[in-house]
């Protein structure tokens, strides 16, 4: 299990790892490299081809450890992690299955929606920011940062209008105090060309594709559409935003995953750890 662009390991996956494994599926969330309690440096950048490979050793790693089936392994990701989920399990040989919860599966698609949501000063900053901070990375300098959200106005990188909503969906009670939601801004060159949908048809395992009806980050018809191009695809729509899942949708959500995860490796057999 693995959380979006700056939403580290426990936030991203307290609320659905602790009802997975009350179901009796053990859980290994972790940490892309340069976040969280991941090493790398320098930190907070994110890199597309590196977090694909951590992703790629967390499976070997899950499928050796003991009481794991390493032929009952299923990936689950949220927002760009989600994205993730349809590059790994199209490429990745071992998955039984795969949820991608609402996920970031074009970024050419979402781009103009994201660049409404900005405003024209905040916008040309924000690509100075990035084209600096870039050329800063070339140069072995440290990272130039920018909040991962704000709203409309600020110079972040996501300020659609239900990005802030992620300060109170995955930590309610405000409880991770050392997650620090700030990016690299060099991201803001790399999201719009990045387009993991497009290895849709090349998934073989069942994938649970999770979306929000009124979604304004990573919007619905992307997601819906790489899904009806997966040879074993299930779509379940939520009422709610982007992070509705971990809001007024939670249940909805996490009875869905949970259903999904018990029909496709409940006769691999599963285990009461985490």
């Amino acid at each position: 299990m693995v959380g979006g662009t700056a939403v580290t390991e426990e936030p991203a996956s307290d609320l659905f790892a602790a009802r997975f494994n009350d179901a009796g599926f053990a859980v290994l969330a972790f940490d892309h490299r340069r976040f969280g309690e991941s090493g790398g440096t320098p930190r907070r950048i994110v890199r597309i081809n590196e977090q694909v490979a951590d992703w790629h050793a967390a499976i070997e790693y899950a499928a050796g450890l003991p009481g794991v089936d390493p032929d009952g392994i299923s990936v689950w990701g949220f927002s760009l992690a989600g994205g993730h989920v349809f590059h790994v399990a199209a490429d990745h040989p071992r998955p039984a299955c795969a949820i991608a919860q609402p996920p970031l599966v074009d970024g050419r698609a979402i781009a103009p929606n994201a660049l409404r949501s900005m405003t024209p000063g905040a916008l040309l900053r924000l690509l100075g920011l990035g084209v600096a901070d870039a050329l800063g990375g070339l140069a072995g300098r440290p990272p130039l940062l920018a909040p991962a959200a704000g709203p409309r106005g600020a110079v972040a990188s996501l300020t659609t209008p239900d990005a802030m909503d992620g300060d109170r969906a995955p930590d309610p009670e405000g409880r991770h105090t050392n997650w620090e939601q700030t990016v690299a801004a060099r991201i803001a060159l790399q999201v719009g060309g990045y387009r993991p949908g497009r290895h849709a048809s090349r998934i073989r395992c069942p994938l649970l594709v999770v979306v929000c009806d009124q979604d304004r980050s990573v919007l619905v018809a992307p997601a819906v559409q790489a899904a009806a191009n997966a040879p074993d695809a299930q779509v379940v729509h939520l009422p709610g935003r982007h992070y509705a899942p971990f809001l007024e949708s939670h249940e909805q959500a996490a009875e869905a995953e949970i259903a999904f995860l018990r029909k496709h490796l409940d006769h691999h057999g599963s285990r009461d750890s985490r």
